[in-house]
């Protein structure tokens, strides 16, 4: 019997007193809410009470600290996975709000259907892709949690939905702690639900890219 869901897990609220985006920049850990916010998202998956027979973590410190309540609620040893990682960012470091305001930054905007600002969408789908055809058919039966990112997870979305990857950032459905749930048919992906587990709604929100 092959796997049954896979689950793409956003992780929880970065400590980020500075407001930057920090995308794949070292020392961004979770905040304490942010811990909150993964056992939040652990205890979702918990209560689904669907076997769980596959944990894979972003290399990121915010991803590998997302994935720990996972591990000791299902019993599972998380496995780094290098390809769900955050995309690159020009503007790694940068608040945007300032950013934006510096006229030799403009250019970084010119093809935001690529996008000019960092690693191409397609990109990210196919690595994306990759990854989670790689672990379903590892997978032997059960669900499978993956901690990610929101970029690389809404772009899963729009390209198992069949819609185009340009987008506006700002417009994503994929709060902090956010489970967007998958299955495959045959070869097809198809989204099979969406849950916010977590509170978020005083949530530091801005490092995403």
């Amino acid at each position: 019997m092959p796997a049954e869901r896979l689950h793409l897990v956003r992780h929880g609220e970065v400590h980020n007193p500075d407001r930057v985006l920090y995308e794949r920049l070292p020392g961004f850990g979770l905040s304490t809410e942010g811990r909150r916010m993964a056992r939040a998202a652990a205890e979702h998956v918990l209560g689904l009470g669907r076997p769980v027979a596959a944990l894979l973590s972003s290399p990121l410190q915010r991803a590998q600290e997302s994935s720990e309540p996972f591990a000791e609620l299902l019993g599972l040893a998380p496995r780094i996975e290098e390809r769900v990682i955050e995309p690159t960012n020009v503007f790694a470091g940068m608040r945007m709000s300032r950013a934006l305001r510096k006229p030799w930054n403009w250019h970084h905007l010119r093809r935001p259907s690529l996008p000019s600002w960092g690693e191409p969408y397609t990109q990210i789908v196919e690595r994306m892709r990759s990854a989670m055809d790689d672990v379903w058919d590892a997978t032997a039966a059960g669900d499978i949690v993956i901690v990610s990112h929101q970029a690389p997870i809404w772009l899963t979305h729009l390209s198992v939905a069949g819609l185009p990857l340009r987008h506006d950032p700002r417009t994503r459905r994929c709060a902090l702690s956010s489970v967007t749930t998958f299955e495959r048919v045959g070869d097809v992906w198809r989204e099979v639900s969406y849950a916010e587990p977590a509170a978020t709604e005083d949530a530091v929100d801005v490092g995403a890219v």
